[in-house]
Formats: C-alpha cells, structure tokens, sequence
C-alpha cells in the first residue's frame, strides 16, 4: 500500500499503482466459473489416462493451495505431454485454462476467498500432496479410487489464517501438509460508507483508528477541507452523519448541572413567586365548588367526602362539553359517565353557558385555473363575519338548589340523573400545596436573595430594529450573540423583555452546536435506513401542503426534496410552493432522529427555559413520569420559498397563536432563484389576480343589492337598515382596497427589519411578524372588517369568521400591513430571520411567517413562568370555540402542569436548602 501526500492531507491507495476498478462478479459467474474449471482439469486427466503419462513427471509439479501453477510450469506440462503421449491438449480445454488464469488474477479478495473454499470441496480427486519436511507424497490411482470423501478436511481448516492440512491415504495414515500462507491485509474501509473499495481514503490523525474515502467527503462534507479532515475527522467532531451514528444519541450537557446550588435557590424561589398566585386561584375555584356541594346535600363543608374518580395516570380527561382538560374536581353522570368541567358548571349556574356547535367552513374548489384569475362564478354568502357562532344553550339549567343535571341528549348526555362532584388528586392535596408553597417561599426569600435584581444597560445594546410604531419604547428587540451567553447576566436580561412579552433573537445559535448537517437529505437518509420497516417504508412518500390551493397533495419524497434546492413550478410559470409540518410524521422526533435531536438541544440558548428534558425553569419537564406529558416538541418544518412576496400561494405560515412559548431555530436554507421568463410570466399572473379581485367585488356588490331589496319585500326594514349600512360600509371599504391594489403604490414601501437596498448586510430567509399582545384586539377587528379581502382554502375568499386569530385563515402582506396601520395604528415586529437564528416566541402574541428562501426550521414549545396568565388566557378562549375548531383542544393542559411544578419545585428547594445545611 502505498502512501502520498496532497498538501497537508495524507491519502492512502489501495494499490500502488491505481489499478483497473476490481471485476464485479455475481455468484451464479463465479459457480460457472467453477464448473468450466472442474470440466477442464477432468478433460486433462483424461487425454493423461489415454497417453502414456509418466508419474515422474510429476515431480516437476509444485502443490500450490488454492490450485495455481505458473505459466512456465503451464507450458513445459504441455510439452512433456505431447512428448510423451503424442497428443497435444485441446483447443478447448487450453482456451478454459487461459480463462481461467485471467479471471483468478482478476477477482476481488472477497471472490478469491469464495474460491478457494470451492476448490478445498474438489480435494477428494486430488492424487499428489507435499509431507511436512517438503517431500512430495504420492499415491496410485488405485489409491485414488478407494479415497474416501470422510477423508476431505473441512473448509473451515482452510482459511486464510491456517497453516497446516490434513490428507488421509489408503493405508489409513493422515499426513499434515505443512501451509506457508500469510494472512490478508484487509484494505481499509471508509466509516462512512463501509466499503473498502475505495481508490482513495483520508485517515484521521487524531483517532488514528476512522478514515473517509474521498467520494463521501465531498457528498457529505464538502464544506470542511480535507486538510482539516485529516487533522480531525467527522467522527471526532461529532457531526458524523454515517447511519450509524445518525441513529445513536450523544452525551449532551445537563443545563442543571452548569448551575450551582445558590443560583438554583435563586431560580426556584423565583420560579414559585411567580406560580403561587396560580395556585391560590385554582385552590379558590375547587374550594367554592365544594362549600356549593356541601350545600347541596345539606352539612358542612368539613363534613363533606367527595368520592373518587377511577382513571388511570396515562389517562387525559377532557369535559364532554368544551374539552378543557380535567386535572381534579369535576362533575360526572352515574349512568352515562358524562363528564363536565368546574368552568362549564359555574356557567351553567348563571345561565351563561354556550352551546359550541359545530359549523360548516365552506370554501369550493372552482379548478387550477380559478386560482390564477380565470373567469368562475364562485357563491357568495353574505354572513355578518363578526357574528358571534356562541349560542347560549337555555334548555340546560340547575336546580333550585345548585346542583346540576346531565346534559340533555342532544349535548350527548342522558338528561336522566344529577351529576355527581368527584376528585382525581388525592384528598386535601392541592389545598396543602397551596400552604406549603407559602411557608417555603417565605423561608427561602428570608435567606436568599432572589434573581430579581438591577440589570445593567450593557446587553440592552444588543438590539435590533424591529418597528416604527410613534411614542413606544418597544420598536427594538433584544438580540444577542449566542457567544454572549456566558455571562449569567444575560440569563437577567432574557427574563426582562420576556416578562414584557417581547419577542427575543438570539444570533449564532448553531455555533454553540456540533456542527451536523441540517440538510434534509441527511435526515432522510436516517430516516430511511430506520431499524423500524414500518417507518422506513413510509418515506418514500411524503404528504405535503400545497400553498396556493391550501390542501394537501402526496408527493415522492426525493422529487419533494429536489424541489427544496431547484425549485417547482405550475404549467404557467407561477412557482409552486410546499411545505411538510410537523415532519417526520411521528410524536417521537427524538427515537427517530436522535442525533439530530442532540444537536438542536444543544443548540438551544437559555437551556434553563427551553431544554425539554431537564430545563430548570421550564413547567412541561417537571411533570411526574407516570403521567401523560404534552407533545411539545421538537418538531421540523421544511417548506420551499422565493423572496418576492406572490400574493398568492406564497410560503407562509398563517396567522395563529400558540397556547405556550416557543423557540424556533432556522438550521437549512436553500436559495431558488427564478428565471427572467419566470419573473415575466408572474407578473403577468399577479395583472390577472388583480383584475379577478375587481371582478368579484362587482359580483359581490350585485349579490348585496340584491340581497337588500329581498329585505325590503318581506318588511324587514329595522333590523335589515342596519345590516344594509354596515355591509354598505364594508362594500366601500372593499372597493377601495382593491383600487389600491390595482396600482403599484406599494413601490419602495418598507418595514424595519429589512436590510437596506444597497447594504451589505447578510439577508434573512424567513420573514416574522409577531404582534404585541396589546393590540390584539385591534388586529381581531381588522381582520372582520377586511375578511373578504383574503383568500384561503383553493383560494376562495375568506367569508366566514369564527374567532381571526385561531382560525388561521389571514396572511397579512405588505399592502394589508400598511392599511393596518394608517386604520387602527398597530404595527407588528418585522424582521428577517437569518440562518442559524433562534427567534423565541412568547404565549399569546400571534405571529405569521413567510419563507424567502427554502428553509428547514426546528421548533420546541416550552412553559415559562412568566406567561402562565396567557396560557391560561388562551385555554379560556379555545374552550369557547366550536367542536370541530381546529385550535379547541386543550393540548397543553396548563392547570395540571402549574400544580405539579410547583409540588417539583418545592421538593427541588427542600433538597438544595438541605444540601447546604
């Protein structure tokens, strides 16, 4: 093997002159091969038997293992045979040898080994074998005959690693056949593809022990030069993507173990003034249910024992009626196990409750070309958007004495029997709770000072410009490098802007991992060699979300991915966009891609938050583990984007707000650039849309008049002048909208957040726009007021409203972002998230996203103790939506969470106070 050097890089060759790649034989050649070899030393033996052969001459003959003579021994046989005989050997017989010293020479080492246990099987019609001094044995073809095949020694004898053989003869004696055979070097092998075929290979300096062959460092590491490989390769710097170690978890750094036990008391005590107040509430409501219980049977709330609730720890309970998750106390039918939450039955009570039925979203698929502004007739259906779906339920109501009925049968109860009050946690619990939480915070603050302190003004200077809103002291954002992390004093400023529900950019945050590769092939790769067939067998094909016809479309999944880096377009020129959520396709990111998993935790910045395994400030790890936890994350989300915004069918995620806090790290992207004639064809696309949004709005004022003068007919002047002056209103409103957005006024109209034309500045990839909690209700009347104005579902207009946030129907472009704010003055946070960014979102502050390039983003949830009034704002709305609302269930289950942090909490301050003492 030789050795040479490129640079700084040693390679190594298999050879040391780059020989011809080795012959790929499959093994139905090599058996053919075998019988033409075993057919042409039969047909040799024979022509021997019929001349004269002289046994001398097989003196001449040297015993090779496996049976291989030199040429020069080759062509003085044939003479001295032809001599002594007078017959020369075939044509054919001597045209099968010549093969068969071609194809030996040619054959790799693993179809040489193959080969030579074929041969040792053919032993039995050997006649001639060497003693152990040297001496060759000899025996008559009498003895040949009578050789028994028990005689043969076994293949296994016979590897490269032995020695010595074994030969019986006719009198019965066995003779050792003395071996002078060196073992085989085997060639070195590529860790990353396991194949040793490979002319060129880069050894690890470091290990001394993993090398890569030169085809997969350029597929995979490309970015890293092969100097530095050499010097260290991928498997010492911990990003190595083989299938191997794609699929086994690291060793990653615990974030508590980085705080020491005075900062820990810090934290605690802070986390659970925070959560006290939290607990007192929840304790109030259970404890009025209860004195209302201890009424209803007549004795004291001392007196009262409330039966117990059968279920299971990895069991969620959900009220039958607005399922909100159930932690505790609630209501429960004997005969039909309708269940009922404390909220509902204190709206029962007071007669509030609202029924939460379903409805209908009705958006028609009008074909391909509707979408892009060809002629359709699409319904229209002039439903105030602003009408409230919440019908009061009046024929579910108390008795006289407070207690409450089932739910009648059209709400799915029996209506028969009275509901019964039950617990699930055990008696007095949470009331205790309630009391130890005060004594230990009052002990702890008594001899630790909590992290509540002053923050100096250095790391409020790492901002970056987010807004432009008039008399606000918020228009920047908190954006550190994720190098300055290190000084705990940060930890302090994160908790500042985040206790005012301001968004937060952490730049760098990639840096402070391994190093893995994030491209989606990677992943796929490890995705498909998953020790699971089930799930290797799914990934051939993904289901994706087509933008422009808002549905989803099956498609193959490397075609998906070559779509990711190249791009995809419609017949007509007009960029098609998808976009996979929530991929892989399993709850279980982390068995499925574990590595990947190490490496965005490790990624994360302020672990003491966002680390979901062990996040000292986090409420969704503090959950017992017997006990069922929510699916927060991580989860991947890969989508294609183009930096012009389309109006239509762009790479957006749609206006929505998240129950808990979130971070969002952009670790992929992939710039798709569109051709001039592309530019050009959607351009001419863009004149169209606008010229169908003017058509619909005649159509739509047509239908409105039309609708006003059937009112007028039937008499219905009162309640109709109303409804004829605000959609009159509306239809204005309308109608200017759409005059402004057939001219280009929009030209040069730009956000803070943006680089700046001419700028060197780094562009982002994926452009945010979160909203203060503020002006959240601003933002929900704009969006009745202008829901026409929008498309969603095949691209039909948006006429049906029932909550505008939750619903995520709404993607506010540049125009809509502009008349928000000349109406009602409220302008979001805009900025460009660049690669390796980490953008933390807080609970309660709605957010939208569109891709400028193709990105792959990896998201966690988390619950901090900051927010908890907005998780608990947020599950209060959800409660009230329809049945079949996509947002209405309680996924996070925040009360179950809050107490259960707080009884962790207690112990984790119990533990560290005795520590020290």
């Amino acid at each position: 093997m030789s050795h040479r050097r490129l640079g700084e890089v040693r390679r190594i060759t298999n050879a040391s002159s780059i020989p011809k790649p080795p012959m790929k034989r499959k093994l139905s050649d090599i058996l053919q091969h075998q019988d033409e070899k075993v057919a042409s030393e039969e047909e040799l033996r024979v022509e021997r038997k019929d001349g004269n052969h002289n046994e001398d001459d097989d003196e001449e003959e040297v015993l090779r293992f496996p049976r291989r003579r030199t040429k020069t021994a080759t062509k003085r046989r044939r003479k001295e045979s032809s001599s002594s005989s007078g017959k020369r050997i075939s044509t054919k017989c001597r045209n099968q040898l010549k093969k068969k010293r071609i194809s030996e020479d040619d054959l790799s080492t693993a179809e040489e080994d193959y080969l030579e246990e074929i041969s040792m099987m053919n032993l039995k019609g050997r006649s001639r074998n060497r003693s152990s001094d040297g001496m060759r044995m000899r025996g008559t073809s009498e003895n040949i005959a009578r050789r028994k095949p028990e005689s043969r020694t076994s293949t296994s004898s016979f590897s490269s690693s032995c020695s010595s053989v074994s030969a019986s003869h006719s009198d019965g004696s066995i003779t050792c056949l003395k071996r002078n055979l060196q073992p085989k070097k085997e060639r070195p092998r590529c860790h990353q593809c396991t194949r040793n075929d490979r002319l060129v290979v880069v050894p690890c300096n470091n290990c001394k022990d993993k090398l890569y062959c030169i085809q997969c460092l350029k597929q995979w590491y490309s970015a890293i030069p092969e100097e530095e490989i050499a010097g260290l390769c991928p498997f010492c710097r911990g990003i190595c993507n083989c299938n191997i170690c794609l699929h086994s978890s690291g060793c990653l750094k615990n974030a508590k173990k980085d705080i020491t036990n005075q900062k820990k008391v810090q934290y605690l005590v802070y986390m659970l003034k925070l959560l006290l107040p939290y607990v007192k509430q929840i304790n109030q409501e259970q404890s009025q249910e209860m004195d209302a219980e201890a009424f209803i049977r007549g004795i004291s709330s001392s007196e009262l024992k409330i039966p117990e609730s059968i279920c299971s720890s990895e069991e969620r309970i959900y009220c039958n009626h607005c399922a909100t998750s159930i932690f505790d106390l609630h209501r429960s039918c004997p005969k039909c196990s309708y269940e009922v939450c404390l909220a509902c039955c204190r709206e029962i009570r007071h007669r509030k409750l609202s029924s939460r039925e379903e409805v209908v979203f009705s958006y028609v698929d009008r074909g391909p070309e509707y979408v892009h502004g060809e002629d359709g007739d699409p319904v229209f259906s002039f439903s105030d958007a602003s009408k409230d779906h919440m019908k009061i339920v009046t024929h579910w109501l108390p008795n006289d004495n407070g207690s409450i009925p089932c739910a009648p049968k059209e709400l799915g109860g029996c209506g028969d029997h009275q509901l019964v009050l039950k617990h699930i946690l055990p008696e007095d619990w949470l009331a205790n709770l309630e009391v130890k939480a005060t004594e230990m915070l009052k002990l702890s603050e008594s001899k630790e000072q909590t992290s509540e302190g002053n923050v100096s003004e250095a790391g409020d200077k790492k901002i970056r410009a987010a807004s432009s809103r008039n008399e606000s002291d918020d228009n920047f954002l908190y954006c550190p490098s994720s190098l300055d992390l290190r000084n705990k004093e940060h930890l302090l400023h994160f908790q500042k802007h985040w206790a005012k529900g301001e968004p937060i950019i952490v730049r760098h945050a990639l840096e402070q991992a391994a190093g893995l590769s994030w491209e989606p092939m990677v992943m796929l790769r490890a995705l498909c060699d998953n020790i699971d067939p089930n799930i290797s067998s799914k990934m051939s094909l993904v289901k994706a979300i087509d933008c422009l016809a808002g549905c989803e479309v099956e498609i193959s999944t490397k075609q998906f991915f070559k779509g990711y880096t190249e791009g995809r377009r419609y017949n007509n020129f007009w960029p098609e966009m998808l976009k996979l959520k929530d991929w892989p396709p399993s709850d279980k990111f982390e068995d499925l891609l574990p590595r990947h998993c190490d490496e965005f935790i490790s990624a994360l910045p302020f672990q003491e938050y966002t680390d979901p395994r062990a996040g000292l400030m986090n409420l969704a790890v503090k959950l017992p583990p017997n006990i069922l936890k929510p699916d927060l994350g991580p989860k991947t989300y890969i989508a294609y984007g183009v930096a012009e915004e389309l109006g239509r069918g762009d790479s957006v995620t749609k206006l929505h707000c998240d129950m808990s806090d979130a971070v969002n790290i952009l670790t992929h992207t992939a710039e798709v650039e569109l051709s001039n004639e592309q530019r050009a064809a959607v351009q001419r696309l863009k004149k169209k849309h606008r010229e169908q949004d003017k058509r619909e709005q005649l159509q739509r004022r047509q239908a409105y008049n039309h609708l006003t003068e059937q009112a007028d007919n039937h008499l219905l002047h009162g309640e109709r002048n109303f409804d004829k002056i605000s959609m009159g209103k509306h239809m204005t409103e309308m109608d200017r909208a759409v005059e402004e957005s057939m001219g280009d006024n929009l030209t040069g109209y730009m956000f803070p957040g943006f680089p700046s034309e001419g700028t060197t500045e780094e562009k982002g990839s994926a452009l945010w726009d979160i909203f203060r909690r503020e002006d959240v209700p601003k933002l929900e009347d704009y969006l009745k007021k202008h829901s026409t104005e929008f498309r969603h579902t095949y691209c039909f207009p948006v006429e049906q409203v029932i909550h505008p946030i939750h619903d995520q129907s709404f993607y506010l472009t540049v125009e809509h972002k502009r008349k928000l704010k000349e109406e009602y003055g409220v302008e979001p946070w805009t900025f460009e998230q660049r690669l390796g960014e980490a953008v933390f979102i807080p609970a309660g502050c709605p957010h939208q996203v569109r891709n400028l390039k193709s990105c792959t983003k990896v998201a966690v949830d988390f619950v901090s103790p900051e927010n908890v009034h907005e998780c608990f704002r947020l599950t209060e709305e959800f409660r009230r939506l329809p049945k079949n609302h996509r947002a209405r269930e309680d996924k996070l289950e925040i009360k179950k969470m809050l107490v259960h942090a707080v009884n962790q909490t207690i112990k984790d301050l119990e533990e560290v106070i005795c520590t020290k003492s």
